[in-house]
């Protein structure tokens, strides 16, 4: 039986060290378990579900569009939800915690979604969530251990 599901939000553009973050998360994620939840496109999701697929993980993706097709490689169960933005919302409803790695608008409003209906989440790094009411880690290690502390307890 596989583990919670754990979402990685960030941009679908990064910055190189952002892309090794996620990589490094979608793989500690997998490793223990868990299921990588995330946007399904470009940036951080697909670094992010590149390093979980490298480490046999499951990977599903919540699309913005009507085309499964539309996912990156390394998503096994792309969801089309014809919802663009919008389905920000389901991507926090569905996680039991989020991992939050750079990112912007997008990111932000996730953010701020998880934090209304209190979903746990925590900000990697200090890119983009730098002047946000959340959770600071600074490893890869952190955040995944903090994510899946937060997703057994079960409180969303």
């Amino acid at each position: 039986m596989r583990g919670p599901l754990v979402a990685v939000v960030g941009g679908s553009t990064c910055t190189p060290q952002e892309a090794e973050w996620a990589a490094a998360v979608g793989r500690l994620l997998a490793e223990r378990q868990a299921v990588l939840l995330c946007g399904g496109l470009g940036g951080v999701m697909a670094a992010a579900a590149r390093g979980a697929k490298q480490a046999g993980g499951l990977t599903v993706g919540i699309l913005p569009g009507n085309d499964p097709a539309d996912a990156n490689p390394d998503i096994d169960v792309p969801l089309a939800t014809g919802m663009g933005e919008m389905r920000n919302a389901l991507i926090v409803r569905a996680a039991g915690a989020m991992i939050a790695i750079g990112g912007g608008w997008g990111t932000l409003s996730e953010i701020a979604l998880a934090r209304r209906i209190e979903t746990p989440v925590v900000g990697f790094h200090d890119s983009f969530t730098a002047g946000l009411d959340i959770p600071r880690v600074q490893l890869p290690e952190e955040a995944v251990r903090w994510a899946l502390e937060q997703a057994r307890r079960g409180k969303v």
